[in-house]
């Protein structure tokens, strides 16, 4: 955690934790611009809390009262878009048995949030690029211009900008939504971060299963600090309620994460690929993660100490004798000229 962060700072409310610098700078912008009504585009890789923030942005304004609405821009049928966002009249076409309102009316001063807004269409971006203009749209099938106080949101895990050299997306609309942005980082560019995420993930895990929270050995710790997250705070929070259900005692061992998600065998090795193909079974996998984690963690706990295996120990509350024979399984020597008063043969 940050230098005089506490946990009352790090937790902003609506499941956005976090204390890592990167990240409180994205969250600080979000928090300012909840009182204005300028277009917001959220950008961040797949699971790292894009709605949470555009959800915050909203609630933390003052359209709090009015609705929120998501959609997901990849959902929209090309064909039906229009109707989809601004609604239609009652046999404006085929199946329209009954004027319906659009997802932006349904909006109405409050805000509309568009994920995954790179998948929109060509048609799609069009269409949104009328509204983006001046708030002005016609329902399908009617012929007066209407108007809407709709803020919008979006939110993209793509580079926009690449999309738009390529041509997939329309710069003009990228442009009225770049205009104020917030971006956040992945869960591996904030490690830290796992020491807030952890507890808090534990503690949704256990409200949701009825259960009573759990915690996660040093050991289990340390694979989790070691693994990249490709999915992020999602793919954390999956791996911990699995865990919180198949673990039967109130510590969570990293036997039962790597049960729970085997993709951590691989925490800390080269190509994922190639430790797979290393590796003949789960069990072997298993074995090889739980060796990388008990030696990185003597290693990181001998240095704090300078090599001091008395004090090591103590400092993880652990038998002096049980810190030793892992040293001495991994063959993990002592900074020259460290001193222990009771040093075991054979571990330098």
């Amino acid at each position: 955690m940050d230098e005089g962060c506490s946990m009352e700072h790090a937790q902003f409310g609506a499941g956005i934790v976090g204390a890592s610098r990167a990240f409180k700078t994205a969250i600080s912008l979000m928090v300012r611009y909840t009182s204005c009504t300028a277009p917001v585009l959220v950008v961040g890789e797949s699971g790292t809390g894009k709605e949470l923030v555009a959800r915050a942005t909203h609630y933390l304004g003052p359209r709090r009262d009015r609705p929120f609405i998501p959609v997901n821009c990849g959902a929209l049928p090309d064909t039906l878009i229009e109707s989809e966002l601004y609604g239609h009249a009652r046999g404006a076409f085929t199946d329209a048995s009954r004027a319906r309102r659009g997802l932006v009316r349904q909006a109405e001063g409050g805000t509309l949030f568009l994920d995954e807004v790179e998948a929109l269409t060509p048609r799609g971006q069009v269409a949104l690029l009328r509204f983006l203009q001046d708030a002005s749209f016609r329902s399908v099938g009617e012929d007066q211009v209407q108007h809407a106080d709709v803020r919008i949101v979006a939110a993209s895990n793509s580079d926009l900008r690449e999309q738009v050299r390529r041509g997939e997306f329309r710069a003009d609309l990228f442009f009225r939504l770049d205009v104020l942005r917030v971006e956040l980082p992945p869960l591996r560019a904030r490690p830290g971060d796992l020491d807030l995420l952890v507890p808090y993930l534990l503690k949704k895990a256990a409200r949701t299963t009825g259960g009573p929270p759990k915690t996660v050995s040093r050991a289990g710790f340390e694979l989790l600090r070691a693994f990249t997250w490709p999915g992020n705070v999602r793919e954390l929070e999956h791996t911990l309620l699995r865990a919180h259900l198949t673990s039967t005692g109130l510590c969570i061992e990293a036997d039962a994460l790597l049960a729970s998600a085997p993709a951590l065998a691989c925490a800390g090795a080269a190509p994922s690929s190639v430790a797979i193909a290393a590796c003949s079974s789960l069990r072997e996998a298993k074995r090889s993660a739980l060796n990388v984690v008990e030696r990185r963690f003597v290693e990181d706990a001998l240095a704090m100490t300078n090599g001091n295996i008395s004090e090591a120990a103590r400092l993880c509350d652990m038998q002096r004798a049980s810190l030793s024979k892992l040293a001495k399984k991994y063959a993990i020597v002592r900074p020259n000229g460290a001193e222990d008063s009771s040093a075991v043969p054979g571990v330098k």
